[in-house]
């Protein structure tokens, strides 16, 4: 194949992967369980039985209803299992004294005493383990308590997966677990073993992008680096290391696909996904590189990050659910309620990935066709009065993704073969901002009923993984035929813009011919706006038979039967648990003596091109 101009390039979804509270991403299982109701029987048998492999369930009674009942009740948003929601530990503060006005006495273990006793502190010793303290003034202590979370309702992995089971974890924060098995996930679903795809392209033409928005913050992470010295432990030596919000990426690289390309952790709070298919999209087109992994994690299910965005006033709190349905009780399965009346988002936990590579590897290589990147646009939003407020930044990025897609599709394919997986936190002011962005922009583009789904009142509000919640979505609707609906709701509300948008509370089917481009919209904290256009298989593929020719197409279409059978291989066991994830740890570890270097090149073991040193001058019209 000849050379392509580099900005012409297009990049190819090749791979997709991850887990999320719907099930495992790959091969659209975790789409399914979103639409599991709407499938024929043969898929819905076959996500049934996916779930519980996965649950450690008999997969022999998967068929069964009370079986298929319990996993329908511990998937997607539901009550919070992580912990106990009605025994959330805190600690009170208490202000010790006598009752008589006399000096108050206690006994306190001899490793218990501060480094720096108290002047009003006289100290005798009991025993060799005990002291009597005795203080002429009152003591001021942190009492053990426990409350009552307001907000019980959570995104989690099906219950009974347990991604740190499945290698050896070593105390990893529960998002880096996540990491291991989505990227592996992720990786595997290209059908490409890591050596073949390492044989593929040079190194350095190769990149991971990733990132999470809030970094890790259980108790292996920054939850223990922060919280450990205030409960009388110790931080340990990885606290801070695993608790970068880049190490989604370098647990990539270091232990999954051992890349020595290059690499970045692009943040942007909620639209992080997009950030960095945007920066995977950019070094594609440019030439720059051939394959990009790109994916976040995050394990935002923990008390402390819960307690904080509800005093925020940005959760669905019980009390508020319970008064908008009149009921005593909660219905956790409804907590998100996008373009509805609702109350706050829902937290989630997810990890999502794809595989990108430029079109004229794809072809070269027979890679799998899962759709492919058109456009990503990010805006921030000007000046602001709050750094959590929307502002003017999202129209933007929706319209200049909108006119791509009428350049690529035409304006009959933008109005007709387009739809929108909206950002949809399930929060009053986004059903009031992005129904007003994204009816306006259909009015103005000549749309008349554009489909929007909003996959939050599914899984929940992921943050940095959001969009490839909604991106997997989008890609088991192009095989499937089916969009699905906002189930969680019973009505629209009456302050959403709805003039020009079809929001349908039931799934929609509609062929997969039909549908040749789908947006993705994400809207985060500061003004991080960012919506990206995605292109189907269908056309996808058009648009590889026009630019490489019938005799080249039919050729890449024959080489794809190897990617796609050892694809379904991996898919047909990879709930049994027979498939640990890939994990390098200690494993083909080189050093600069393992490397061949001359001056023009550096042979790296393990890849099946050199790094090249033959660089252009990039200042030529200056020197």
């Amino acid at each position: 194949m000849s050379q392509l101009n580099s900005k012409s390039r297009l990049p190819v979804i090749v791979g997709c992967g991850g887990v999320n509270s719907a099930g495992r991403v790959s091969f659209n299982n975790s789409y399914r369980r979103m639409v599991i109701d709407s499938l024929p029987d043969a898929k819905r048998d076959a996500t049934y039985l996916s779930l519980a492999q996965m649950m450690g369930l008999d997969p022999g009674s998967s068929h069964e209803e009370s079986q298929r009942t319990y996993m329908r009740d511990h998937t997607l948003v539901r009550r919070i299992e992580l912990f106990d929601p009605n025994k959330v530990y805190w600690q009170s503060n208490a202000h010790l004294k006598s009752t008589d006005s006399q000096a108050i006495s206690f006994v306190l273990a001899k490793r218990q005493l501060p480094t720096e006793i108290p002047t009003s502190w006289d100290v005798k010793t009991l025993n060799e383990k005990e002291v009597l303290i005795t203080s002429t003034e009152p003591v001021n202590a942190l009492l053990p308590d426990y409350r009552a979370s307001k907000v019980t309702s959570a995104g989690q992995l099906p219950t009974g997966f347990d991604p740190a089971a499945l290698y050896q974890s070593r105390n990893h924060p529960r998002g880096l677990q996540m990491t291991v098995f989505a990227a592996s996930d992720a990786l595997r679903s290209t059908g490409f073993t890591i050596s073949e795809l390492k044989s593929l392209c040079r190194p350095d033409q190769i990149a991971v992008y990733s990132g999470s928005a809030m970094g890790q913050l259980d108790a292996e992470s920054y939850g223990g680096l922060l919280q450990n010295s205030m409960i009388g432990k110790r931080p340990s030596s990885k606290h801070v290391a695993l608790g970068l919000p880049e190490m989604p990426g370098d647990f990539v690289n270091a232990y999954v696909l051992g890349s020595v390309g290059e690499t970045a952790g692009i943040i942007g709070a909620c639209a992080t996904f997009l950030y960095n298919v945007k920066r995977g999209l950019d070094e594609i087109r440019s030439g720059s590189k051939r394959i990009v992994v790109v994916g976040n994690s995050e394990a935002p299910v923990v008390p402390a990050v819960i307690e904080g965005y509800r005093t925020m006033g940005a959760l669905a709190e019980d009390d508020a659910l319970m008064a908008l349905d009149g009921s005593t009780s909660v219905d956790n399965r409804r907590a998100c309620r996008p373009f509805s009346s609702n109350a706050g988002f829902t937290v989630a936990e997810s990890s999502v990935w794809i595989v990108l590579m430029d079109d004229e590897l794809a072809m070269e290589s027979g890679a799998r066709v899962l759709g492919a990147v058109a456009d990503v646009a990010v805006n921030a939003d000007g000046y602001k009065k709050s750094i959590p407020g929307p502002g003017i930044g999202n129209y933007v990025t929706v319209a200049k993704t909108m006119a791509t897609a009428r350049a690529i599709l035409g304006e009959e394919g933008l109005r007709n073969s387009t739809y929108m997986q909206a950002h949809g936190t399930g929060t009053p002011q986004n059903r009031v901002t992005e129904s007003q962005i994204l009816n306006e922009l259909a009015t103005n583009f000549g749309i008349d009923n554009w489909l929007v789904g909003a996959i939050k009142c599914y899984v929940g509000h992921s943050m940095a993984p959001a969009g490839g919640d909604q991106l997997s979505a989008i890609l088991g609707a192009w095989e499937d035929g089916i969009v699905p609906g906002i189930s969680t709701i019973d009505h629209i509300a009456d302050d959403v813009e709805q003039s020009n948008l079809h929001l349908p509370m039931e799934d929609v089917e509609r062929s997969p011919e039909a549908m040749r481009g789908a947006f993705i919209n994400s809207k985060g904290f500061g003004g991080n706006n960012a919506t990206g256009l995605f292109l189907s298989p269908n056309q996808t593929r058009s648009m590889l038979e026009q630019r490489w020719g019938k005799k080249a197409y039919t050729a890449f279409c024959a080489k794809q039967e190897h990617a796609e059978t050892a694809a379904q291989d991996y898919n047909n066991v990879a709930d049994s648990g027979n498939i640990a994830p890939i994990y390098k740890f200690g494993e083909d570890v080189l050093s600069g003596t393992d490397l061949t270097i001359s001056p023009h090149e550096i042979h790296v073991p393990g890849f099946g091109k050199p790094v090249s040193l033959d660089a252009d001058n990039p200042f030529e019209d200056m020197v």
